[in-house]
């Protein structure tokens, strides 16, 4: 829930406050993000139930529909879900979010077993390092497969903010499957040739855990940085959209012009194709249908004389009403409106 309502709070460019309107939620939920949390809350109610389940086998039954869930969760958006071609990404996704959450999920349970020196620790062990040979081969394959499509090329490791991110997950997941190989070949026979020797695999499982909390940190930076592969689709010429009336003429040069961020250039003309000069010219965008209240983004004046507006984020798309601010005079502002079709 916290993270829709912030969602929408940075789609609108509202102040934390605003978290008490319905602006930002509807906005936020008009997203990919929505369905995607909505099929996470099912997901951790089914989980819960499957916790309080007293039969083992429906217990089952309802942990592989959650884990399932979460496959589903992560597929339905972010940046590598819109990646061509998406019946693969969002293959990829699914098997990178389950296989994740089955090896992510296993450790606090182990590490209570561990740390209570539970007498069904060793079977315990020995079930989950059947399975997870083949969940980490799922885990790395799914991985690779999506850092090939989004990187693009090995020079994006080191050239992008993206790769460098990247570069730093795959050195920490490299650690994780390192600990993870220790506990496979080490520690789990250890348990298992006496369950009370518990305390090398329990420091092990901790800093497991660490890792994979810098992990999600580390990833979390994706939000900011899109993929290269992206940088590429961008590079398409702008859409370019053009209001005039008798007081004045405005051409607005929208890039890439489709769902994602997107960076405005704002020309502004007098009704007779000549410089028109202002004091501060302000952007505002909105998507009533849809639910998306208007939301403004002052444009900052170029070195080419141009007034720009960086980084808008378009959510969905559709025909999104535009009205451009131009604040001529203190007492003369020209406003201007039309229409962006959004891709």
């Amino acid at each position: 829930m916290a993270s829709l309502a912030l969602q929408g709070l940075d789609l609108l460019n509202l102040p934390l406050g605003g978290i008490m309107t319905a602006a930002p939620w509807t906005s936020a939920f008009a997203t990919s993000l929505g369905p995607s949390l909505l099929i996470a809350m099912i997901v951790m109610t089914i989980a819960g139930f499957a916790g309080q389940s007293p039969s083992i086998l429906i217990s089952w039954g309802l942990t592989t529909l959650a884990m399932v869930g979460v496959g589903l969760s992560l597929a339905t958006s972010g940046h590598a879900a819109t990646a061509s071609p998406q019946w693969l990404t969002r293959s990829s996704l699914f098997l990178h979010g389950v296989a994740a959450a089955y090896w992510i999920g296993a450790l606090a349970p182990l590490a209570a077993m561990a740390h209570r020196r539970d007498d069904d620790l060793p079977r315990a062990l020995r079930q989950f390092s059947a399975i997870a040979i083949v969940v980490v081969a799922l885990l790395v394959l799914s991985g690779l497969m999506l850092s090939v499509i989004q990187l693009g090329s090995l020079r994006a490791l080191i050239d992008t903010q993206y790769g460098i991110i990247l570069s730093i997950k795959l050195a920490l997941v490299i650690l994780l499957l390192g600990l993870a190989a220790l506990n496979r070949f080490l520690f789990t026979p250890a348990v298992v040739a006496d369950y009370t020797k518990t305390r090398p695999l329990l420091r092990s499982i901790l800093l497991e855990c660490v890792l994979v909390i810098g992990i999600l940190a580390v990833v979390a930076g994706w939000r900011f940085t899109p993929p290269p592969r992206a940088s590429i689709v961008s590079a398409a010429p702008p859409l370019s959209v053009h209001i005039h009336t008798d007081a004045a003429m405005f051409q607005v040069l929208v890039s890439p012009g489709k769902v994602g961020a997107n960076d405005f250039v704002l020309q502004l003309m007098t009704g007779d194709a000549a410089p028109l000069t202002a004091k501060e010219t302000t952007l505002i965008l909105s998507l009533p249908e849809r639910g998306i209240e208007p939301m403004e983004r002052r444009a900052a004046p170029g070195p080419d004389g141009y007034w720009h507006v960086r980084g808008v984020a378009l959510p969905v798309p559709g025909r999104w009403k535009m009205q451009i601010d131009a604040l001529v005079t203190d007492f003369q502002k020209i406003s201007l409106q039309g229409e962006l079709e959004v891709r």
